[in-house]
């Protein structure tokens, strides 16, 4: 190739202090993982000579720890979105020490169009092959490399042998218009393809390539436990009741899911269901239970903006990667995410709650309404748009002391005009139809654990009864403020 051969000092070397960075991957999959850590160790030394060096940090939506992570504890970032996970990066933005936004991850690509963000200086993408003629073809996960490449000064490549070229012919890469220019788009059905093989950028921009062979950091769930397989089967007998009512089609609707052990526990549930034929994904991430499900012939065809899977999986997917190539398609985030595809394609939606109250709004981001846990991520550009929006929680947190069915979220999320059924391990709660007032017996009922149950029938007892959302303003953050200083939300006093 052309193209010139850095080491990642060398690489790092081109980032400067107030630029803004532009990074591939989607999770901890497809991201770049050589140069930031060395970006890290510049920012220690310039820091040491009593010299600014800090950067902002754009992306699909997380990363491993060789970008959140070292660059947090670096003290490199001056500002980051759209979502994380690192446990660095949470400590630092809940103690103020990093300016971060948190967005529906649908809207970060045309966000950075638009301008609101600044300014790419430099994008570092990880790819399993480039082209003399500037043809990027990408790894594990699609994110906003469209986006960030083009609109860029500088790009630098990250050329990841650890991937080899098994990912080639899976992705689909498509960069909408801006308004008043954006077209429809033509995606029908989960398998339509409408895009390139690769990322096309001006080779001129291309300032080097750095050579890798890194595994992705992706993170190693649990196996599922009595909980989570009591909400996955829960969800599993919902959805097969609905096909038996004729509220979803007998052919089944696309399913998205969430990442995390919930996710796993709840789409091994639905393959396991005799009475739920094979079903598509249109969905953000592809977890280790998606491959198997494939393979089992349960899941037909994934269309997905990343592989959120293990090494170990990731691996076992390239031995048979001729059985996978025609059944998964890596898109952007603004297209695996869109919105109207989501309301198009009629997909179910399940998704995971931090706390969800009484009257079915969710809280999906902030412990206390206060502590950022991640961040929204797609759950908003789905679950609004869904054919059927499901919610999922654990009834009980820290050992019981926490409840998560309230009398109000402390943080406003999804509301109740879009949040359709409930699920905890206690039950389900079909909020489809139902006023406030009935929202709120169901999900007490049939999802508040047992020993909250009385509690929260007591806060409905002082609620004023005579308006349309029964509420006592001078109690509503009570069992929250109880944990807060006694440490259990057992200890509410409702009394007044």
């Amino acid at each position: 190739m052309k193209y010139k051969y850095l080491s990642a000092v060398e690489a790092a070397s081109y980032i400067e202090n107030d630029m803004n960075v532009g990074f591939s991957g989607f999770t901890p999959a497809g991201c770049p993982k050589a140069i930031a850590p060395e970006l890290a160790k510049m920012a220690i030394e310039e820091h040491k000579a009593g010299r600014p060096f800090k950067i902002g940090v754009f992306t699909g939506a997380s990363t491993g720890d060789s970008i959140d992570g070292v660059l947090t504890r670096a003290d490199a970032i001056k500002f980051r979105a759209p979502y994380i996970t690192n446990n660095d990066f949470r400590k630092a933005v809940n103690e103020g020490k990093i300016a971060y936004e948190d967005i529906h991850l649908s809207e970060m690509a045309q966000e950075i169009r638009y301008g609101v963000m600044g300014n790419i200086d430099v994008a570092i993408v990880e790819a399993c092959r480039v082209t003399d003629d500037g043809k990027i073809y990408l790894t594990a996960a699609g994110g906003i490399v469209p986006t960030i490449c083009r609109l860029s000064k500088m790009i630098i490549i990250e050329l990841n042998a650890y991937h080899g070229e098994n990912l080639i012919g899976m992705h689909d890469n498509y960069e909408l218009l801006d308004p008043p220019h954006r077209r429809e788009i033509p995606v029908y059905a989960p398998s339509d393809r409408i895009g390139e093989l690769f990322v096309t950028v001006d080779p001129k921009k291309i300032v080097g390539i750095v050579e890798t062979n890194l595994p992705d950091e992706a993170r190693v769930f649990t196996q599922p436990d009595p909980v989570t397989d009591r909400i996955g089967q829960y969800v599993s007998d919902f959805l097969a009741d609905e096909l038996k009512k004729g509220t979803v089609p007998s052919s089944f609707l696309p399913i998205q899911s969430g990442v995390g052990n919930i996710a796993n526990a709840l789409l091994g549930a639905l393959g396991r269901n005799p009475n739920i034929p094979p079903f598509r994904m249109y969905t953000e991430v592809l977890q280790d239970t998606v491959m198997n499900l494939m393979r089992e012939g349960r899941i037909i065809f994934g269309s997905t903006c990343s592989l959120t899977l293990t090494n170990n999986c990731l691996q076992e997917m390239y031995k048979d990667i001729d059985f996978f190539r025609d059944k998964i398609i890596i898109r952007q985030s603004e297209i695996s995410n869109n919105p109207g595809i989501v309301r198009r394609l009629g997909v179910i939606t399940i998704n995971t709650a931090i706390e969800v109250d009484i009257y079915g709004n969710v809280n999906s981001t902030h412990i206390s309404g206060t502590k950022m846990m991640n961040g929204i991520g797609g759950s908003g550009d789905f679950t609004r748009n869904a054919y059927i929006s499901i919610f999922t929680c654990p009834s009980v947190a820290k050992d019981g002391k926490i409840s998560s069915i309230v009398p109000m979220v402390t943080h406003h999320d999804h509301s109740e005009h879009s949040v359709d059924i409930v699920v905890t391990e206690q039950g389900v709660a079909d909020l489809r139809g139902k006023s406030p007032k009935q929202r709120a017996e169901l999900i007490i009922n049939n999802c508040a654990h047992p020993s909250y149950k009385e509690l929260l029938r007591d806060y409905q007892k002082i609620s004023n009864q005579q308006c349309h959302i029964p509420h006592c303003l001078e109690k509503t953050f009570a069992m929250h403020t109880a944990f807060a200083r006694q440490g259990d939300m057992h200890l509410t006093d409702f009394s007044l």
